[in-house]
């Protein structure tokens, strides 16, 4: 599966974003898709996942209630909605896939895309 991340910027405290993920390749219905962060100097962080077939997600304590992650799968595109943004949420956020369910360790994650720089100014 080959990840392209997309939809990060700059934006004040309280704002909103969505981040995009196009995925190709392998079947995309198949996997779960998830976002992690890594904010500079430190190590990159869960943040969400959905299941195969949307019907399941899953949020780091951090993120719950502000975001909201879904996918299409007719467009093999996953999302991340991110509204009330902090400036602790500012990190460079990578999607990722697992034909398993995604696990909120990165070493366990099997697909990785590139990441997408969101910087949220107070």
């Amino acid at each position: 599966v080959q990840l392209q991340a997309s939809g990060g910027g700059l934006v004040q405290s309280g704002g909103s974003l969505t981040l995009s993920c196009a995925a190709a390749g392998r079947t995309f219905r198949n996997h779960d898709m998830g976002w992690f962060r890594q904010g500079s100097g430190k190590e990159r962080e869960f943040v969400a996942a959905v299941g195969w077939s949307g019907g399941t997600t899953y949020y780091a304590d951090s993120v719950k209630g502000r975001f909201t992650i879904s996918r299409d799968n007719a467009k093999n595109t996953a999302y991340l909605r991110m509204n009330n943004l902090k400036p602790e949420d500012t990190a460079v956020y990578y999607c990722a896939a697992d034909p398993g369910r995604m696990g909120r360790a990165p070493i366990h994650v099997n697909y990785w895309g590139q990441g997408t720089q969101v910087t949220v100014s107070s």
